[in-house]
C-alpha cells in the first residue's frame, strides 16, 4: 500500500452579509427543503430587553434591595444597570418587534429615547419619528 498524501477540496457556496458591528454568514438552502425565513433579530439588541426583564425580576423578588448591590453582584456599572433596567418599561409591541427583527434602526439601543416615555403610545411615536 502506498501512503500518498491525498487532499480533498470542499467548496461551500455562501454569502457574507455585513450588519452593524458584525458579519453574518448566510448558507444556501438545500434544494429539496422549504425556504425558512431566517430571523433578522440583532442578537445584541435581543439580549438587552432580556437582561432588563431578568434584572427587574431580581428586584421584584427582593434578591437585591438597592440597585447598587445588584450592580456589584452582576459586575456592571450602576449607570449601565439603570440604562438596561429602563428597557423593562418598553411597550410589548416594541419588544416583540425587537425579537422578530422588525424594530428598524430607530430601536437600536443607543437611539432609544432618553428618558424613556412611560406611555407605550408615546414610546411607539418616539421610535416611529425620524428624529428618534
Amino acid at each position: 500500500m502506498s501512503e500518498a498524501a491525498d487532499s480533498i477540496t470542499v467548496r461551500v457556496p455562501l454569502a457574507i452579509r455585513r450588519r452593524p458591528r458584525r458579519k453574518t454568514v448566510m448558507t444556501p438552502l438545500p434544494r429539496d427543503t422549504e425556504a425558512v425565513v431566517p430571523s433578522r433579530a440583532d442578537p445584541a439588541l435581543v439580549e438587552a430587553p432580556a437582561r432588563a426583564f431578568r434584572y427587574q425580576r431580581l428586584l421584584d423578588g427582593r434578591r437585591y434591595a438597592p440597585i447598587g448591590d445588584m450592580a456589584a453582584a452582576e459586575r456592571i456599572d450602576r449607570g449601565q444597570l439603570g440604562r438596561i433596567l429602563r428597557l423593562a418599561l418598553l411597550a410589548p409591541g416594541i419588544v416583540e418587534a425587537i425579537l422578530d427583527g422588525r424594530q428598524g434602526t430607530a430601536a437600536d439601543s443607543p437611539k432609544l429615547p432618553r428618558p424613556l416615555q412611560v406611555s407605550w403610545a408615546a414610546q411607539r411615536a418616539a421610535l416611529a419619528s425620524p428624529a428618534a
